[in-house]
C-alpha cells in the first residue's frame, strides 16, 4: 500500500494560555519537522490545528505538542477529533477567527536572553532598541485590546511594520515568525526624555543616556514602563531616596529595587537557588530577599526590615537604563500613596509632575494597568504576596462550574475582582485599597476591560458580608439579577481549598487583620471547619476592644490599651506601649474602652501583632499597614525560641485563645532586660504552638485530615512555614496558597468559588 493511502486528517483544539506565547510558530515548525500538512490558527482564546498525513506522525505530533510547547505557554487540554482530509499542501498559519469560547490572555513576559543579547550587540539592527521583542517575550496583557491575539487588536496597531520586519514576520525559520509585537528602530515605538515642565526634550538613545545622567545626579525620574509608570531614583543615594519618600508621602513603606542581572542582584542580597529561580522567571516579580552586609543600598529603602524587594530588569528600556546608570535603581509605583499607578503620557505628566524632576516616556499605549508582582520564598514554597504583572490574567480553575456568569467584587483592601465563566475565574491584577474616587474609577475601568476582553457579562454579583465596604456598594449598584454575600474568612479558606481542587470539609486557620464577622464583630483569628457551601466557627482569639476602630490599626498602642483592660489595669507590663503618648490621650482612650464608645470588639491576629509590637516598645504608630508585624518578624528572624503562655478556655460553645498572659510575659521579659529579638521569636512560637494545638484538636474531633491556611498573617514566612511543618509532622495534609496571595487579594476568588459551588447545586 502506498503511503498516500494512509493519509488521514485530525482537528485539534488546544485550550490554555496558547496565544501570544509563540504557539502558532511552534506548531508550524513541529508539523514541518514531522512532514505533516495542514494549518494552525487562533480562534478566540484557543488554538485550532488541522493536520493531514500519516497516523504515526500525528501521534508523535500530539505527544510533542505538550512535551515541547513554548515554556511560557500553559496547555490545559487538547481535544482531538477525526477530520476530513482536503488535500492540504504544506503547513501554514491561517487567518485568526473568532468564537464564543474561553479566552485566556497571556501575561506580560520578560525580555528573553536572545533579545537581551541582540539589544547589546552593535552588529544587530535592533542594537539598543528599547522595544525589542520576539514570540517568546514582551508585553501581552498590557497591550491586548481584544482577542484573537493579532497585531491589529493590540496597541502595536499604531506602528506599521517596515519591510524588513514584515519579512521576519513571514519567515518560518525566524525567531520573530508571527511575532505580533515585533518592531525595530525604523518602525517601532519611540522613547524620549523631557523635564518635569515638558522642556529639554531628547529622543532615542540620547533620551536614555540623559535619563541615566539625571539619576546619577540624584534626580527623581518618572519612567513609563509596561503596565504603568515607575518612580526611579539611584538606590545607593540615601538623600535621593529620602527625597522620593518625601514627595510621594511614603514615610517608611519599603521601596522596590531593580538591577539588570542576577550577578548584580547577588552583590546586594543573599540569594538561594529558589530565590534565583523566582527572580529569573518569565514573570520577573519583586522578590523579598535578605540584603548582604555592606550592600551599597540606601538605608532609607526598607527601614527596620530584614528584607529588600529586588527585581531584575524585565523590559528592554529597563535594561538600557540600568546599563547606562550602572547601579541599582529604586523602581516604585508611579503614583501618590494609595492611588492607582499612572499609565498614559498625559496622565503621568498631570499626576506625577510634582513628584519628579524629569520623565522618560514612550508612545506605545498601555491598554491595561498592571503593577509589579511580589513574591517571597518560604521554607517549603513561594508566597505570592501580590499577583499582577507576569501572572495576571491567567485564569484559575474552580472546583465547580458556575451555571451563570458572575463577578465576585472582592474586599475593601488589597482589592481584586474575579469574573467567572463556567469553571474559570479570571482574577484581576492587584487593584489596591478601595478608598477614594480614583480607586473606584480604576476598579470600574478594569472591570469594563475584563468584561470586553473575556466576553463575560455577569448576571450575578458576589460580595463581602460587610455592609459598609465600597465593594459592597459596587456589587449592589451593578444592577444584576442577584447578589450573594460571602463571609470574609470563609472566602479566605475557600480560596485556598478551591485552588487545590478540594471540596471536602477542611480545618481552616484564617488569620488576618480585619473581616466582618456574622456576629457583627471584627474577626481575624478564626479556626473554622468549612467547605465551599458553609462554615462553623470552632475557635477564635479572645475579643478585645479596639478603641478608635480603624485608627487602632494605625496606632498599635491603642490595641495595647484594649488588652490592658482585659488584664484588669493591674499590670505595668504594658508601660512601654505608652512611651511618648500624652497621659491625657491615653486616659481618653481608656475611657473609650471602659464605656464601649467607638471601640468595636475584635478577634484579629493582625491587631495582636500590633499589641505585641507596642508592648515590646518596637512600634506605637504605624505609617503603613502591617508595619508592626513586619518589624516583629524581622526581629525574630530564624532564631529558635520556646513559646510563652497562651492558654485556651471555652465560652459561647467554642474555644478561645487568651493572649493576655502572652502579652504580660512579653512586657515582663522586656522590663527584665530580655533581648527584644528573642522575645519576638518567642511570640511567634507561641502563636505557632497554639495554632497547631487547636488545629489538631479540631481535626481530631471532626475526623478531618486537611488544614488550610489563609489570611494576610500568613505572608509571615516564619509563621506559615512553622505551622505548616508542625501540622505535616502531625500527619495532617496542609493546603497553602500557591496561585494567589494569602492576603485579601485572594478574597474575590474565594467568593467566586463559594458562589459557583452554591449555584451549581441549586
Amino acid at each position: 500500500m502506498e503511503a498516500s493511502a494512509l493519509r488521514v486528517a485530525r482537528r485539534l483544539t488546544v485550550n490554555g494560555v496558547v496565544q501570544g506565547v509563540g504557539f502558532r510558530p511552534f506548531v508550524h515548525r513541529l508539523a514541518a519537522r514531522l512532514g505533516l500538512a495542514g494549518w494552525v490558527r487562533n480562534v478566540a482564546g484557543t488554538v485550532e490545528i488541522h493536520l493531514e498525513g500519516d497516523a504515526p506522525q500525528m501521534d508523535a505530533f500530539e505527544s510533542a505538542l505538550r512535551a515541547e510547547a513554548p515554556p511560557i505557554a500553559r496547555i490545559d487540554d487538547v481535544h482531538s477529533i477525526v477530520a476530513v482530509a482536503d488535500g492540504a499542501d504544506g503547513f501554514s498559519i491561517a487567518a485568526s477567527a473568532d468564537a464564543d469560547s474561553a479566552r485566556p490572555v497571556p501575561p506580560d513576559v520578560a525580555t528573553c536572553p536572545e533579545c537581551e543579547r541582540e539589544l547589546f550587540d552593535p552588529a544587530n539592527r535592533r542594537h539598543r532598541h528599547p522595544f525589542i521583542t520576539c514570540t517568546a517575550c514582551g508585553p501581552r496583557f498590557t497591550i491586548i485590546d481584544s482577542l484573537p491575539y493579532d497585531r491589529e487588536r493590540t496597541s502595536m496597531k499604531a506602528f506599521a511594520a517596515c519591510a524588513r520586519c514584515t519579512a521576519e514576520y513571514a519567515a518560518p525559520e525566524d525567531r520573530r515568525y508571527h511575532a505580533e509585537t515585533l518592531a525595530c528602530p525604523s518602525c517601532g515605538p519611540r522613547v524620549w526624555f523631557e523635564g518635569a515642565d515638558g522642556g529639554g526634550r531628547a529622543d532615542g538613545d540620547k533620551a536614555v543616556l540623559l535619563a541615566a545622567t539625571a539619576l546619577r545626579m540624584g534626580a527623581v525620574l518618572g519612567v513609563r514602563g509596561l503596565g504603568g509608570f515607575h518612580l526611579a531614583v539611584d538606590a545607593t543615594n540615601d538623600s535621593a531616596v529620602r527625597r522620593l519618600r518625601s514627595r510621594k508621602h511614603r514615610d517608611a513603606k519599603p521601596l522596590a529595587v531593580m538591577v539588570r542581572t542576577l550577578t548584580q542582584a547577588r552583590a546586594v542580597a543573599r540569594i538561594n537557588d529558589r530565590e534565583a529561580a523566582a527572580l529569573q522567571s518569565s514573570a520577573r516579580p519583586i522578590v523579598l530577599l535578605r540584603p548582604r552586609e555592606g550592600a551599597p543600598l540606601a538605608p532609607a529603602i526598607a527601614p527596620g526590615l530584614d528584607r529588600v524587594g529586588l527585581m531584575l530588569a524585565y523590559s528592554p528600556l529597563h535594561h538600557l537604563l540600568l546599563h547606562a546608570t550602572d547601579r541599582p535603581l529604586v523602581m516604585t509605583s508611579g503614583n501618590l500613596n494609595e492611588e492607582p499607578i499612572a499609565i498614559g503620557v498625559d496622565e503621568g505628566r498631570a499626576r506625577l509632575r510634582s513628584l519628579v524632576d524629569a520623565f522618560l516616556l514612550h508612545d506605545r499605549d498601555i491598554v491595561s494597568r498592571c503593577d509589579d508582582s511580589v513574591v517571597r520564598v518560604a521554607e517549603s514554597h513561594d508566597i505570592l504576596m501580590r499577583r499582577a504583572r507576569g501572572y495576571a490574567p491567567v485564569p484559575i480553575f474552580l472546583p465547580a462550574a458556575s451555571p451563570a456568569p458572575l463577578v465576585a467584587v472582592g474586599p475593601h483592601l488589597k482589592n481584586t475582582f474575579s469574573l467567572v465563566r463556567t469553571d474559570r475565574a479570571f482574577v484581576s491584577p492587584h487593584i489596591g485599597d478601595l478608598e477614594g474616587i480614583e480607586a473606584l474609577e480604576h476598579w470600574q475601568g478594569a472591570y469594563t476591560r475584563y468584561r470586553r476582553l473575556f466576553r463575560v457579562e455577569p448576571t450575578i454579583a458576589v460580595r463581602d458580608l460587610h455592609p459598609g465596604y465600597l465593594s459592597t456598594r459596587i456589587a449592589e449598584e451593578l444592577g444584576l439579577s442577584r447578589v450573594i454575600a460571602v463571609q470574609h474568612h470563609h472566602a479566605h479558606i475557600a480560596a485556598v481549598a478551591a485552588e487545590h481542587g478540594v471540596t471536602d470539609p477542611v480545618v481552616g486557620l484564617a488569620f488576618d487583620g480585619t473581616g466582618f464577622g456574622d456576629d457583627g464583630n471584627v474577626w481575624g483569628a478564626e479556626v473554622l471547619v468549612c467547605d465551599l457551601s458553609g462554615y462553623q466557627r470552632l475557635a477564635q482569639l479572645r475579643y478585645v476592644s479596639l478603641p478608635g476602630g480603624d485608627l487602632a490599626a494605625r496606632e498599635p498602642w491603642r490595641v495595647a490599651v484594649g488588652y490592658e483592660a482585659l488584664a484588669g489595669w493591674q499590670s505595668d507590663a504594658f508601660s512601654l506601649a505608652y512611651y511618648g503618648i500624652p497621659l491625657a490621650q491615653r486616659s481618653s482612650v481608656q475611657q473609650q474602652v471602659e464605656r464601649g464608645i467607638n471601640a468595636p470588639l475584635g478577634s484579629s491576629m493582625g491587631r495582636l501583632f500590633d499589641a505585641a509590637a507596642a508592648v515590646l516598645g518596637v512600634r506605637r504608630h504605624s505609617s503603613f499597614e502591617g508595619q508592626a508585624a513586619m518589624e516583629l518578624e524581622a526581629l525574630a528572624g530564624d532564631q529558635p525560641a520556646a513559646p510563652l503562655p497562651f492558654p485556651t478556655y471555652e465560652a459561647e460553645g467554642r474555644l478561645h485563645l487568651d493572649p493576655v498572659p502572652l502579652l504580660i510575659a512579653l512586657g515582663e521579659g522586656r522590663k527584665h532586660g530580655v533581648d527584644v529579638a528573642l522575645l519576638a521569636a518567642r511570640f511567634h512560637e507561641s502563636i505557632v504552638e497554639a495554632s497547631v494545638d487547636l488545629a489538631r484538636l479540631v481535626a481530631g474531633s471532626y475526623g478531618l485530615g486537611t488544614v488550610a491556611l489563609g489570611g494576610g498573617a500568613f505572608q509571615n514566612a516564619r509563621l506559615l512555614s512553622r505551622i505548616a511543618c508542625r501540622l505535616t509532622e502531625a500527619r495532617l495534609r496542609v493546603l497553602v496558597p500557591r496561585e494567589l496571595s494569602p492576603n485579601d487579594g485572594a478574597i474575590s476568588y474565594g467568593q467566586a468559588a463559594v458562589a459557583s459551588w452554591l449555584l451549581s447545586r441549586e
